[in-house]
């Protein structure tokens, strides 16, 4: 649950958040639906880069560590300039000749893979040495299947957390759509291209200020210090909630949801045959 909080890649999350959010105020069903595929998507491509990387490069994980931090520079330009793009009034869309041309690839299946695999280089440098110590260790010391169980249970952590915030933006969609639009055009719905400027700013500084403590400069930095409250902030409350917390959060989400789409069937069911008897 805490590597969604890790202090490298945390600020992607409001990013990812923002892409739920759209302008088209679909219901909440298709909102919610949409949310638990975007994190299943996410949450995929999180785990399948630990999963590599854990089996593949950890016999020379200690050699590697010192270029990590550049991936989370690059992923922090690229989101930079993601951000960049569309507040200039550009779209992101699949290339011509797909099947899908035109769509939206912020919020497509792919795309959401990809921003997993984002999400996790952004945060190898952080999170790679306990994922190393407690699953590849059961790999070796245990056995396959326990290392396997403790592999899920990692994924399962990251998208329980992540998938309770997809929830509760999606729920809270049109009530987040109604504050943008009274604060103008200045806050581009589609996209939100000022939060992931904001965001691909510091995951590259984050990443830039890495390089240079590897380097031997010194690790007082007062933007570091200040985002790491925060992320300090977050990770203990999460790490207070518990995976329970999260859990009845998630079912209690799902349920309210299901409960609303099932009393407005049966109201519009009610409503047909009130007007077919009318009708006779």
């Amino acid at each position: 649950m805490l590597a969604a909080l890790n202090p490298c890649g945390f600020a992607l999350l409001p990013a990812y958040l923002t892409m739920l959010v759209t302008d088209n105020q679909p219901s909440r069903l298709v909102a919610v639906a949409r949310a638990l595929k975007m994190t299943a998507a996410m949450t995929t491509g999180f785990t399948v880069v630990f999963a590599v990387f854990g089996l593949i490069v950890a016999p020379v994980a200690s050699s590697a560590q010192r270029f990590l931090p550049w991936f989370s520079l690059l992923v922090g330009l690229a989101i930079f300039g993601a951000g960049l793009w569309l507040l200039a009034g550009r779209s992101i869309t699949f290339p011509k000749g797909r099947p899908r041309s035109g769509a939206p690839i912020t919020r497509s299946v792919g795309s959401m893979f990809g921003f997993g695999v984002s999400y996790a280089l952004a945060s190898l440098t952080c999170t790679i040495a306990p994922f190393l110590a407690v699953v590849v260790s059961a790999f070796r010391a245990d056995s396959v299947l326990a290392g396997s169980g403790l592999f899920l249970l990692y994924a399962a952590g990251m998208g329980l957390v992540v998938g309770t915030a997809a929830l509760a933006v999606a729920l809270a969609q049109q009530s987040l759509i109604r504050g943008a639009r009274q604060l103008g055009r200045a806050v581009p719905l589609s996209g939100g291209g000022v939060v992931l400027l904001l965001v691909g700013a510091y995951v590259a500084y984050y990443g830039w200020w890495e390089i240079r403590v590897l380097r031997g400069a010194a690790p007082g930095d007062p933007i570091i210090e200040s985002a790491a409250s925060v992320q300090h902030l977050l990770a203990n409350t999460t790490a207070s909630i518990g995976p329970g917390g999260f859990g009845l959060a998630m079912i209690g989400s799902l349920l309210v949801v299901g409960g609303a789409h099932w009393v407005r069937h049966l109201l519009s069911r009610s409503d047909a045959s009130a007007d077919h008897a009318k009708g006779r």
